[in-house]
């Protein structure tokens, strides 16, 4: 069942493609080096990750470009990565901390005119509304995703734990990065479903 709520989510997800985000220095960066511990989004690091099961980004600079992760820089897409069973560990170092998290989906958003993703984004699941209310909690305290709205949105639900809520949480920037938690809970499913949306950090002009 968790696998299929997931599949749902995802062809959701892969209709749209982000573009430009202003004021940031588009200046490619050098070929990823396959010894630094990076994942790379080619065919064989697709597959590595796969085995593996790990996945760490490097987004230090507050962006991911196509070139660190082996793709050519006008390349219009990267590849899903998703496993059948367990989950990968994912780890995103951004400017002023690290968003991670163990998913079994990850993609990625791009524009061939763009050398940069504009999304990164994965799902993170629980099997009853208390584990997925620490998820949200755990959200506000990594992230800084905003405490008050979070609290407001779990009391609402918990007191009509069988409906239906989709609401965006965020975004949370304290690494950094802008951490969005799109939340799709449905009182009457076993699996309760973050979408977890990791975007470039805003530059000033």
């Amino acid at each position: 069942m968790k696998r299929a709520a997931l599949l749902l989510l995802t062809s959701l997800l892969l209709t749209g493609c982000v573009g430009p985000y202003g004021g940031r220095d588009t200046t490619p960066t050098t070929a990823p080096d396959p010894g630094n511990g990076y994942a790379r989004l080619d065919e064989a690091g697709v597959e590595q990750i796969k085995a593996s099961r790990v996945a760490r980004l490097d987004m230090v600079s507050g962006r991911l470009t196509k070139v660190s992760v082996g793709l050519e820089v006008d390349a219009p897409y990267a590849p899903s990565v998703g496993v059948e069973d367990g989950t990968i560990a994912l780890t995103i170092e951004g400017p002023n901390g690290t968003v991670s998290a163990h998913t079994d989906q990850l993609t990625f958003d791009t524009v061939a005119s763009e050398p940069d993703f504009g999304e990164v984004t994965y799902f993170l699941t629980a099997d009853s509304a208390d584990a997925y209310y620490d998820l949200i909690r755990d959200g506000v305290d990594r992230y800084g995703i905003p405490g008050e709205a979070a609290e407001s949105w779990i009391d609402s639900i918990s007191s009509r734990p069988q409906d239906e809520s989709s609401f965006a949480l965020g975004p949370g920037t304290s690494t950094g990065l802008d951490v969005t938690y799109d939340l799709r809970y449905d009182g009457t499913k076993d699996v309760q479903v973050i979408i977890v949306h990791v975007n470039p950090a805003t530059f000033a002009d």
